[in-house]
């Protein structure tokens, strides 16, 4: 039987969530996109074991097209999209992001590498997180 404080302490640990675009424009060669390495995220999901702290999903569009390679980290304080994402080390980047923040009561700043791909963005997230 979970206990109140193990449901809060469960909520913390599912309190960050990271969304991969996959779809039409994101990862796709033939537009020039530098592929979504899909493959090196799940396995970090399983090597880290993600899924007991971080929801880790990959999606279909997310809207943004424009800042093709697009992922959305959000926490309970944010949401911080990010486009434009060319390399594994960016998603080595995202993932080392996701583990530190979700150990962490408070957020975590991005490392400097995702810095420069930040973007606003005032699309809705409901159907994206639920």
């Amino acid at each position: 039987m979970i206990k109140p404080k193990d449901m809060h302490e469960e909520l913390i640990k599912l309190s960050v969530t990271v969304v991969v675009c996959n779809s039409c424009c994101c990862g796709n060669i033939k537009k020039g996109h530098n592929i979504v390495p899909i493959d090196f995220l799940n396995k970090s999901s399983e090597k880290y074991k993600l899924g007991n702290e971080v929801n880790l999903r990959i999606s279909t569009c997310l809207g943004p097209c424009n800042m093709h390679n697009v992922s959305l980290l959000k926490t309970e304080n944010e949401n911080i999209w990010l486009g434009n994402l060319g390399t594994e080390e960016h998603y080595e980047s995202i993932i080392e992001w996701a583990i530190q923040t979700s150990h962490n009561s408070q957020n975590i700043e991005l490392p400097p590498i995702l810095l420069s791909k930040v973007f606003d963005y005032d699309g809705d997230t409901d159907d994206i997180i639920s």
